[in-house]
């Protein structure tokens, strides 16, 4: 029986990429572990498209829901212009919840300067809670688009923000009863707050504009996840300092509480970037100008050192992702 989370590569490539197989010209990228996007050719525009279903996150449904695929449009270094939003909501739903979740994407949408232009509202009982399957459109220059095959060795591996962001917002708002004894109230409302700071799109747009050899959304498998799948695209190994891992301390006090690790913990918010010696610079300077934080963890290495996490001058292979750390802590029982 397969595990709750995201499919892991070997099945992705085994039971769903092996079965499409019909090919058109237009389609410059195509489905891949860690490709976040499609882009279509346009002419002089490329058409760049995500699609995300949110689930493990019922309060906050509306806004991450267009957050999360408009994050995956802004990780080709594009702005996202317009999102679909297709709504399964289970029977029992009243009209306050969803005039609730439709207010909280319309805010999201407005913010970003995104328009919902379309979708999907249906009462089911194909499910047991709601849930939201967003599509997120950009429009981008011919061959502006940000690709992930472009990282070499000598790259340096940035990344903004903390680890573990949104999965630390999650468990937070879920376990608050639990938490109590563990957060005092002041760490409690900064872990809660901290979906507030789920968005990439203008560190994405900024990093696009300067150059970038790939970037990566750290969503499903933490930071770790986001490294190893950036790396099997682009066909190099990496080395990551664990110690250079800006992560908040409420994050770690919820990770140890729950036994989870936030090297792998979903972190919406966050963006991976790999950075050429020539724009590394720049692009921390630009990003941190527009009040975003960035910092080097890393260095891109040739395929045939591997993909390692440096811990304390130990190398340790990172493994591929699996099922995120979230979904431990949501079904954790004390």
């Amino acid at each position: 029986m397969l595990k709750i989370g995201k499919l892991d590569s070997d099945l992705l490539e085994k039971i769903v990429f092996r079965n499409i197989r019909f090919r058109r010209p237009e389609v410059l990228t195509r489905p891949g572990i860690g490709e976040d996007c499609a882009v279509i050719d346009y002419g002089s525009y490329e058409c760049v498209m995500s699609t995300d279903p949110i689930t493990a996150a019922i309060g906050d449904l509306g806004r991450l829901s267009v957050h999360i695929s408009c994050n995956d449009v802004a990780s080709n270094g594009v702005e996202p212009v317009g999102i679909m939003l297709a709504v399964l909501l289970p029977e029992g739903t009243t009209e306050k919840q969803v005039d609730d979740m439709m207010h909280q994407a319309a805010q999201a949408s407005e913010e970003l300067g995104v328009e919902i232009i379309g979708g999907h509202t249906e009462i089911t009982n194909a499910v047991n809670q709601p849930v939201i399957v967003s599509t997120a459109i950009g429009r981008g220059e011919k061959w502006a688009s940000q690709h992930t095959e472009n990282m070499k060795e000598g790259d340096y591996i940035l990344m903004t923000k903390t680890a573990g962001i949104e999965g630390t917002a999650i468990i937070a708002r879920d376990f608050q009863e639990q938490l109590k004894d563990v957060l005092t109230k002041e760490e409690m409302s900064e872990a809660i707050s901290m979906l507030d700071k789920v968005s990439v799109v203008k560190e994405g747009v900024t990093a696009g504009r300067i150059g970038t050899s790939g970037m990566h959304d750290i969503t499903e498998g933490g930071v770790l996840g986001a490294l190893w799948e950036m790396c099997r695209i682009g066909k190099v190994g990496a080395e990551v300092f664990i110690d250079k891992v800006p992560v908040e301390e409420v994050t770690k006090k919820i990770c140890e509480e729950f036994d989870i690790d936030y090297l792998r913990l979903i972190s919406s918010g966050c963006m991976m970037i790999m950075a050429g010696p020539d724009k590394k610079d720049i692009l921390m300077k630009e990003i941190r100008d527009a009040g975003i934080q960035i910092t080097c963890i890393g260095k891109i290495k040739k395929e045939e050192q591997g993909v390692k996490m440096n811990v304390g001058g130990e190398l340790i292979e990172i493994a591929p992702p699996v099922s995120d750390e979230v979904y431990k802590a949501l079904a954790y029982k004390k």
